[in-house]
């Protein structure tokens, strides 16, 4: 095995962290929420004069009324969620009617009234979107939901009723902590932080809210999925801790801008936010190699306003840091595989379901993951500004030729701070490239990543001729492979997985580097561990084998990016 020249190293997780402001009143989210409805008037009036710029003309704006409504009402009758308002269809049907009013012969008034419609329209989402955060929820539902795990761990791991009064364990034990806490504590006394995970489980959430919480941070705002508040108990809790409002199901240029005005605002406001630039959970197992570019870009336009509106100085800064989210399995592996090869086989048109739609789904998902002994690894990467640049313990931008970078020249042009979408859009693309390479530095490599990875690397390469698609449907009774082949390869990749932690390029468990047998072993048992139908297992012989290829599948795509497939 090639030698380690690097530490391995973790947060100590038992650690207790400092609050960093010593009371809420110093919280950005507290303070936006107590001023809530002059927020949502601000994002209302902004996003209408930002859909007024990109629709000048008079038959522009009521193509675009007539669209939305349109998608409106498709949405309404095929796809209605629990949680929409009893009012969504009359208000929709009065949004027609108006329509209809509109006499284009006269000019003046047909504008007058487009924009009315508009602007309700707007008013009306801003609402939706807005979240409804009180301090003292926030400090109940940390307390029911550290305990309530805590108790479900307990019983999982001890078993026995009694073990649900157990403290025996807590999050820590389940919950890794790695990277730059220490740098990210600093940095959100001294500017915004945005954060940007990779999603891959419904439990990712969950995750980072402890994680904030336990590192001492105030609470962040996030997206959520509308869905997830169909149930009153659910939608205490994302309000009481943060969440303003996402509909996936709204594709309409309106209500996508006010989305983005809402995230811009908050940011400028100083609420530090978090958002998963994927946009959902990966569907393939593969870390986001291509980010929504939507509300990463509303941070450079946050940027970009506060040295605006406010005098330079760091206290205007936003931080990005990226986080890698790290599971042994994912509960929802089959049926996220399954999607992604429906849509790659074009096999069917996508509609966004309410998976978790009832209670007992998810108090049955999260049962199940806690039953099950395996850890959580939330990896934080080193903070950067919106340009991709690192930034030090102060919060100044470095250049890769480290010298300090001023970020507010970014924004100049003729020695004035001026506003240039395309730029800006530019900026963006820069920012989700970098994104995507810092995932892949700071990503903690599994055996439940590796050992997957290299079965089906073996297995693509003995029958080289098929693709994809024909792989996947192999009879199981050909997939076997001998142990001692197996151990021989995944022995020289591991080697060459080691040489790339040595260079800086991924992260590596503590256990990668244990002997070599105990390693294989730990991914085998590992990797789907919960699935009634095991992605690899072994034989009576001792060979490897698996009873679905198409979970197994999901799993290797984990190794993506590294070019580790010429090691095989």
């Amino acid at each position: 095995m090639e030698k380690l020249t690097r530490h391995l190293k973790e947060i100590d997780t038992k650690k207790v962290y400092e609050p960093i402001h010593s009371g809420k009143e110093e919280w950005p989210v507290f303070r936006m929420a107590r001023n809530r409805k002059a927020f949502i008037d601000q994002v209302t009036k902004e996003t209408f004069e930002r859909i007024l710029k990109m629709k000048p003309t008079l038959n522009g704006l009521i193509e675009e009324l007539e669209t939305t409504r349109y998608r409106e009402k498709l949405r309404i009758k095929n796809n209605p969620w629990k949680v929409d308002p009893e009012d969504e269809l009359d208000f929709w049907s009065n949004v027609k009617k108006r329509l209809l009013a509109i006499d284009q012969e006269q000019k003046d008034v047909a504008r007058k009234q487009a924009k009315d419609i508009l602007y309700d329209i707007i008013d009306r989402y801003s609402n939706e979107i807005a979240g409804n955060f009180k301090s003292s929820h926030y400090k109940l539902a940390r307390k029911i939901v550290k305990f309530g795990f805590a108790r479900l761990l307990n019983a999982a791991r001890i078993g026995g009723f009694k073990a649900l009064f157990s403290n025996k364990y807590t999050l820590q034990d389940k919950i890794q902590l790695t990277g730059e806490a220490e740098q990210l504590r600093k940095l959100a006394k001294l500017g915004t932080i945005v954060m940007v995970p990779t999603h891959f489980s419904n439990l990712d959430s969950i995750t980072l809210g402890w994680a904030i919480h336990s590192l001492g941070l105030p609470p962040f705002i996030y997206g959520a999925g509308l869905n997830l508040f169909n149930i009153d108990i659910f939608a205490y809790f994302m309000n009481s801790l943060g969440a303003y409002k996402v509909d996936r199901r709204k594709k309409n240029l309106i209500y996508l801008e006010t989305l983005k005005t809402y995230s811009s605002r908050a940011i400028r406001y100083g609420a530090h936010s978090l958002f998963f630039p994927g946009g959902t959970r990966s569907r393939s197992g593969r870390m986001e190699d291509r980010l929504k570019l939507g509300l990463l870009s509303t941070a450079i336009e946050a940027q970009r306003i506060n040295y605006q509106e406010k005098a330079e100085g760091r206290q205007n800064k936003i931080f990005v840091f990226p986080v890698v989210l790290n599971y042994n399995f994912v509960l929802e592996a089959p049926s996220l595989i399954r999607d992604y090869l429906l849509r790659k086989g074009q096999e069917r048109y996508y509609l966004e379901q309410d998976e978790f739609s009832k209670s007992n789904k998810i108090i049955s998902f999260l049962f199940k993951f806690f039953t099950k002994g395996s850890s959580i690894s939330l990896s934080i990467g080193r903070g950067m500004d919106l340009f991709g640049n690192y930034v030090d313990e102060e919060g100044r931008s470095i250049d890769d030729n480290g010298q300090h970078v001023n970020t507010r020249d970014y924004f100049i042009y003729n020695d004035e701070i001026t506003t240039d979408l395309q730029r800006e859009g530019e900026y963006t693309r820069m920012l989700s490239n970098r994104l995507v390479k810092e995932y892949h530095r700071i990503n903690r490599v599994f055996a439940s990543h590796l050992v997957p990875f290299v079965f089906f690397e073996m297995l693509r390469k003995r029958y080289r001729k098929l693709d994809l698609f024909s792989l996947l449907r192999l009879p199981l009774d050909e997939v076997e492979i001998e142990y001692s082949e197996f151990r021989a390869t995944f022995d020289r990749v591991r080697d060459v997985v080691i040489g790339l932690f040595n260079e800086g390029k991924l992260d590596l468990a503590n256990h990668m580097v244990e002997d070599l047998d105990e390693v294989i072993n730990m991914g085998v048992e590992n990797v789907g561990m919960y699935h009634s139908k095991r992605p690899l297992i072994k034989d009576k012989e001792g060979n490897l084998t698996s009873q679905d290829l198409i979970t197994l599948y999901y799993y290797r795509n984990r190794m993506d990016g590294y070019d580790l497939e010429k090691y095989i």
